[in-house]
């Protein structure tokens, strides 16, 4: 197989003095934090559908980026040279994990008995291409989302065709899965929600999700499937209202339908912002749930209502995203970069690049969130806010043994209650900043 990317070498730390735009600056692989390598606490994947196929097309124009790599787009030999592009690509930016969707991998056929046929075909090169490499699987998933049969969703459609088809296609994505060797699989509701109340029996549609769900999780095991289920929450678009909103709405449905065993999050950032939360938030949700198993590693623009998907470069939101990857212990998952370069970064280079800036941004998040647990300031000052619930009265309250009476009597006693403490918050913000700056 000739190189692809010609002139662009394995992309090597050099550290934060290098002026070399085709170098890391803080992402060190064998760098120890907190008794692991960089590399273990980012295991970090590559979107085959952004980084292979998004070539900067949107609504209002054309493609920008040539992503045919030397072979004519919807044929094998373009699934073929999707295959041996992102192997090189992850090669050399030092990516060892991809996700995917099924149709990201190869052309659609009319026929899904054809699909399947090419699904087979194209991993068992891309099988190939791994046993050779170390590269593996994340996670897969299926797209249900993009054909216009899915225009009101998959489990949530009001055909039972189209959810037949889409239970052969998570049937179909998940045997790759397996195939593959993924650590997850993934249901990215696209389209699982409503336009208008009018036409929709949302308890009906919400419980035949959590059917497919209950399907996929039955099959999945029967062949073989250890790894975790998860959840990708998202607030709308396209859909203007989606079932699996936030990720406090996606556990409580998970919980409802008995699936909260089986499943856990995948948590993105731009998707949090979309719902109107940070990314910390949706992450602090999941994890005090027990629930956070990977993320989506990109970020949204605040000034825009859609979903941007850019690759992330806010140093302080990824360090509260690794905050609170570093208390959950880690991820079951990984960080997926689910983000496109920008319509007018349109060469190789910018490819590489993009990554470089990603995986920097989540390791320069990880020395600082590790530097912010080993301050201590803040988790003190909090355990501290708290600390009228380790005696008396509010140790009882705490241990669930006080009765409503007992607290009413207390407030008699005491007339009115003293203000609370100062929650300090412009305090805390300058802490955050000067171990973000120091």
């Amino acid at each position: 197989m000739a190189e692809l990317f010609t002139g662009i070498s394995q992309i090597r730390y050099e550290g934060p003095a290098s002026k070399n735009p085709l170098a890391f600056k803080f992402y060190d692989a064998e760098r120890t934090v907190f008794g692991k390598p960089m590399r273990e606490h980012l295991p970090f994947a590559m979107a085959w559908w952004h980084n292979l196929c998004n070539a900067g097309k949107d609504m209002f124009g054309d493609a920008t980026a040539d992503k045919s790599f030397g072979s004519k787009s919807g044929t094998m030999e373009h699934a073929k040279a999707k295959v041996d592009a992102g192997f090189e690509f992850m090669q050399k930016v030092g990516i060892r994990f991809f996700c995917f969707h099924d149709v990201d991998l190869v052309p659609e056929a009319e026929d899904i008995n054809e699909t399947n046929r090419r699904l087979d075909e194209i991993t068992d090169y891309m099988l190939e291409k791994m046993k050779s490499t170390g590269i593996q699987c994340l996670w897969g998933t299926a797209n249900m989302f993009s054909n216009p049969r899915f225009m009101n969703g998959a489990g949530s459609s009001n055909s039972a065709e189209v959810f037949c088809f889409a239970a052969a296609q998570v049937k179909k994505a998940l045997e790759l899965t397996v195939k593959l060797g993924g650590r997850g699989y993934v249901f990215w509701g696209g389209r699982e929600g409503y336009e208008t109340l009018l036409n929709t029996d949302m308890k009906f549609e919400q419980e035949n999700i959590a059917r497919l769900m209950r399907m996929a999780v039955n099959y999945g095991r029967s062949i073989g499937f250890k790894g975790d289920f998860y959840i990708e929450p998202k607030p709308k678009e396209p859909m203007k209202h989606q079932y699996d909103y936030d990720a406090a709405t996606a556990i409580g449905f998970l919980r409802a339908n008995g699936l909260d065993k089986e499943f856990k999050l995948n948590i993105e950032a731009n998707h949090a912002t979309l719902a109107g939360h940070t990314f910390q938030h949706d992450l602090r949700v999941s994890r005090i749930n027990g629930m956070l198993g990977s993320i989506d590693a990109n970020q949204g623009d605040l000034l825009l209502g859609w979903d941007t998907d850019e690759f992330p470069f806010d140093v302080y939101e990824a360090t509260m995203c690794m905050y609170e990857v570093l208390k959950s212990g880690g991820l079951t998952g990984g960080f997926n970069f689910d983000a496109k370069t920008r319509r007018p970064s349109y060469t190789y280079e910018d490819m590489f690049e993009a990554f470089i800036l990603g995986m920097d941004t989540f390791a320069l998040g990880l020395i600082k969130a590790a530097a912010l647990i080993e301050d201590g300031r803040v988790d003190a000052f909090t355990a501290e806010r708290y600390a009228s619930y380790k005696e008396g009265i509010g140790a009882r309250i705490a241990s669930g043994e006080a009765t409503l009476e007992e607290c009413a009597a207390k407030a008699a006693a005491a007339k009115a209650p003293a203000l609370p403490g100062s929650g300090r918050q412009e305090y805390l913000e300058s802490v955050v900043n000067s171990v973000l700056f120091s």
